[in-house]
């Protein structure tokens, strides 16, 4: 008798330290990421950052960048920091930019950060000079709201000849 006592309890030991292991309720399943609603969210921001540009609407742009923004303009040294993006913002916009399109070519990305890469035209001054080239803007949340981290383009235009 106290062999099958001791068997029961061996047993029921054994079935209360498998149950132990696991959980009877299944834990909740994080969403996955939508890249696609994603792209969304930044073709809409995309539009408004280039309409700002042709209304002059500072403000806007200057929202649009994280505090520790980087910008790698052509020709041109970096510039660090929502403070100093603001001052190239303000050089651009007194440019009197009238025409302003960014064309997205490839995007991919997830919840920390989203790549956006392609084409870009800007029509600026009383000449009304047509630049064309390319851009690659690194997105990132930043309290909760997709903004640009990393900013760089590049002219097609060819540089001046050397005099």
């Amino acid at each position: 008798m106290k062999t099958s006592v001791c068997f029961a309890l061996a047993c029921a030991v054994v079935l209360l330290s498998a149950g132990c292991g696991r959980n009877s309720i299944a834990p909740a399943s994080a969403p996955k990421f939508d890249l696609a609603a994603a792209r969304q969210v930044i073709a809409a921001n995309t539009l408004r950052f280039t309409q700002a540009h042709v209304k002059g609407d500072k403000a806007t742009i200057d929202n649009m960048v994280t505090r520790d923004a980087k910008c790698y303009p052509p020709n041109a040294a970096p510039v660090i920091g929502r403070d100093a993006i603001a001052v190239l913002n303000a050089e651009y916009i007194a440019y009197g930019i009238s025409e302003f399109t960014e064309v997205t070519t490839e995007f991919f990305g997830n919840e920390e950060f989203l790549v956006d890469v392609g084409s870009y035209v800007m029509v600026y001054g009383p000449e009304k000079t047509r630049e064309t080239g390319t851009y690659v803007n690194i997105w990132k949340q930043e309290d909760g709201v997709w903004k640009i981290s990393t900013n760089i383009w590049n002219t097609n235009t060819p540089a001046p000849a050397a005099k």
